[in-house]
């Protein structure tokens, strides 16, 4: 069971650095939930995996370790604020911008921004 965690861990972190590496503002924020999601899988397995035990600590049952369950509802509530910040300024900078590219070249400041030639009715 340990290695097809490890293999979900080592996947999830390679799709997430792979989105992250794109150049469009959708998949990036894509790559840091699947970046997130394999943190707190992470997180969860360091307290050690365990079937059908209890995260309470008993007298004579096993139980597992209730720390990084802890760790880990903490993490997916700031990831779930992270993610939702990163939403509102992809879609400001799409408006803003008119496309979803993460580089913006320096060539964009000066040029004139197409809606306005089309209300203007300027085109040189």
């Amino acid at each position: 069971m340990e290695a097809l965690v490890a293999s979900a861990i080592g996947l999830l972190t390679a799709v997430g650095i792979y989105l992250i590496l794109r150049l469009r503002t959708f998949p990036v924020i894509l790559g840091l939930t699947f970046l997130s999601y394999g943190v707190n899988v992470f997180l969860f397995t360091s307290g050690r995996l365990t079937v059908n035990a209890a995260p309470i600590i008993g007298r004579s049952e096993p139980y597992a370790d209730p720390l990084p369950q802890a760790l880990v509802l903490t993490a997916i509530v700031i990831s779930f604020g992270m993610t939702a910040v990163l939403m509102i300024m992809a879609i400001g900078g799409h408006l803003e911008a008119g496309h979803d590219k993460v580089n913006i070249a320096k060539d964009d400041d000066t040029q004139t921004d197409p809606q306005t030639e089309t209300q203007t009715g300027d085109r040189t």
